[in-house]
Order: structure tokens, then sequence, then C-alpha cells
């Protein structure tokens, strides 16, 4: 029995030694830093999966993050705040380091982001400013006040307004009114309109401009489609609308539908000029047909390889780049931005922008 225990007794030595061993050699391998999986996780917060554009921006900084070595936790939140604030905590929780965010609701998020900085977890805001929190280090996004400027500044070139040619009937539509970025965009586009409007060239029948008016809940097509219904309806029985400013893509096409329903699209009715943002698609196939006239695009993927270098000089200790310092105060305090920068697709360049630079295939557009 003796011998028995004192056999036992060596066993057991030599499994601690070989534990003991195993462990030291691991932590001392030359090759390996001493960072664990855990130090290297990202998350991304996405706010829905039913519009195209959502899709291409997360699977976008997925792989991105993924090929610059990090462990990437990628939610979406089906346009549900609490289901998104429920992800973000549980990011929180898996120890995530950065956590990247295209908000649902920019205000609704002021605790769960006092959670990640009580961790140390540092903010970068996608696409959307997240407001009224001063937990908010970092925003990523397309110059969004170039893109409604863009999109005034073709509606001019489409109409030849700077000629003096008009009237031309125009509606006004927005985005979702708890998105700043919705507020950016129509700035952009009324700043380059308003004087054509104060000239008579441009004609509001609606006499509807202001955003409580002409916003659309969630950026929901059926909601624009509903509101031109009801503007086509009571406006323009007896006379034809010339152009629709839509800050985006999802819109256009509610808007599309309403018109098709109205009668437009004929030599004697043709479809107003109509603008858009995102180059979904369903929008790019619509421009090729001659429904919609331009389209904003920005490329998902220039978004997401800045966001990329942001992650990394965070991770590294390094100076995060920005390129601006002074326009995007979230009610707090002003957030340090990077604008990327917007061009517009329409039938004449989206072989060009959308083909040629490979974001889609022949295929994908027929």
């Amino acid at each position: 029995m003796k011998k028995f225990a004192s056999w036992l007794l060596i066993l057991v030595l030599l499994v601690s030694m070989f534990f003991m061993y195993g462990c030291t050699q691991q932590t001392s391998n030359p090759g390996d830093s001493g960072t664990t999986e855990g130090d290297k996780l990202i998350g991304v917060a996405m706010p829905t999966k039913s519009l195209q554009r959502w899709n291409q921006d997360g699977d976008n900084m997925k792989k991105m993050l993924e090929t610059a070595g990090y462990k990437v936790i990628l939610e979406y939140a089906d346009n549900k705040v609490e289901q998104q604030v429920t992800q973000l905590e549980n990011m929180i929780t898996q120890g995530c380091k950065v956590i990247v965010i295209a908000s649902i609701d920019g205000t609704a998020l002021k605790g769960v982001l006092a959670e990640a900085a009580k961790e140390g977890i540092k903010i970068i805001a996608y696409d959307r400013l997240i407001l009224d929190s001063p937990d908010v280090d970092y925003y990523a996004t397309f110059d969004n006040y170039l893109v409604g400027k863009i999109q005034g500044e073709y509606i001019v070139g489409a109409l030849d307004l700077a000629s003096g040619k008009g009237p031309f009937n125009l509606e006004v539509f927005g985005g979702s009114p708890d998105d700043n970025n919705a507020f950016f965009f129509n700035n952009g586009a009324m700043d380059v309109l308003q004087p054509y409007i104060d000239k008579g060239q441009l004609v509001i029948n609606s006499g509807q401009v202001k955003m409580e008016q002409v916003a659309i809940q969630g950026w929901r097509s059926e909601g624009a489609q509903a509101r031109m219904d009801n503007l086509l309806t009571a406006n323009y029985s007896d006379k034809k609308v010339d152009v629709v400013l839509s800050p985006n893509d999802s819109l256009a096409q509610g808007i599309v539908a309403s018109l098709k329903a109205a009668g437009y699209g004929s030599a004697d009715k043709p479809f107003p000029v109509l603008t858009g943002q995102d180059c979904d698609v369903t929008n790019v196939k619509m421009l090729i047909a001659g429904e919609q006239s331009m389209s904003i695009f920005k490329d998902t993927r220039t978004l997401a390889s800045q966001v990329v270098e942001m992650v990394t000089a965070i991770m590294d200790g390094k100076e995060v780049p920005v390129n601006d310092t002074t326009t995007y105060n979230n009610n707090i305090k002003v957030v340090p931005s990077f604008l990327c920068e917007p061009v517009f697709a329409d039938k004449d360049n989206y072989k060009e922008l959308l083909i040629d630079s490979g974001y889609y295939t022949l295929e994908q557009l027929k």
C-alpha cells in the first residue's frame, strides 16, 4: 500500500511539473507577445439587416478587422433600440476593447456608453452621431452636409436653374428625425435650393419644407410612399411634380412606387428628377430604368477601411486619425471625426463607379 502511495505521489509530481513547464514555455515563446484573444476583441453594432447598406457596412468592417488580426463580434439589432442596448451590454461583458456603433436612436445610448467608459472601452460612432453622451470617443462618417449639397447641386444642374429656368414643382422629403445625419443632409440640400425657392423657380405646392413636416420616421419606404400619395392627391390633381428631394434610397423606393401608381413614367407624364443616397442594388436598377435620377455613392469599403485604421491606432496607443474637430457637436461635446468624401452616381457614370470598381457585378444589376 505504501509502495502504491509513493508511486501515486511521483505521478502527481510529474504531472504538475509537465503543466508548469508547458505554461512556462507558452508564455516565454519569443513569437508570443502575451496578448490574449480577448485583448483583440472588437464589437460592431449595426442597426438592421433590412437595408442593404448596413449589411454591406457590417460585412466589410468584419472582414477588414479580421484581416487586421482582430476577433469581431458583429450584431444587428432589427431597428430595435432595446435590442441594440442589450447587444452592447453583451459586448462590454465579453471584454471588447473598442466598440463601433451605428446607432438606431442617437439619443438612447447614454447609459450603456457610461458602462463602457467605466471598463475603459473606446467608442467609435459609425455614420450616425451618438448624441447626449460624453462617452463617444470618435466619429467616422461621410461628409453628411456635403451629401445634401451634392443632391441640391444635382437638382440645380438637371433643371438648369442657374440660367433662370423654371418654375418647377418641388417636394421635399427628410430622413428619420432620430438620426442626426438627416438634419445635415437636409441643411446641405436646402442651402443650395433655397435661393431658387425664393426666386420662384422652385415651387413647393404643399408648402411643407420644415423637417418636422417632411421627415420620415425610421427611413421607411412605406412611410415615404404614404406621404407621396398624400402629396399627389392634395396638390397635384391638375399639375405634375417636376422634382423630388429624397435624402436616401429607401425613401426613393417608396416615392417611385407612389409615382408609378399615379401614372408617372409615361411620355406625357415623365418621372420627376429624384435624388437618393446609398446606391442600393434596387435603386441602381431604378437609375438604369430612368425612374430615379441619381444616388449618392458612399463606398462602404472606404469607410470600413478608415474605421480599421482608427481601431488600430486606439489599440496601439497611437494618435487616432481625424480630419474634423469642429463640426459634430453631440450636445455634450464636439466629437473628433473623420469625414470621407461622397460622390454621386447616375446613368452616365454608374458603370465606372460601381462596376469597374468591383462594388457590384453586372449580373447583380440585371
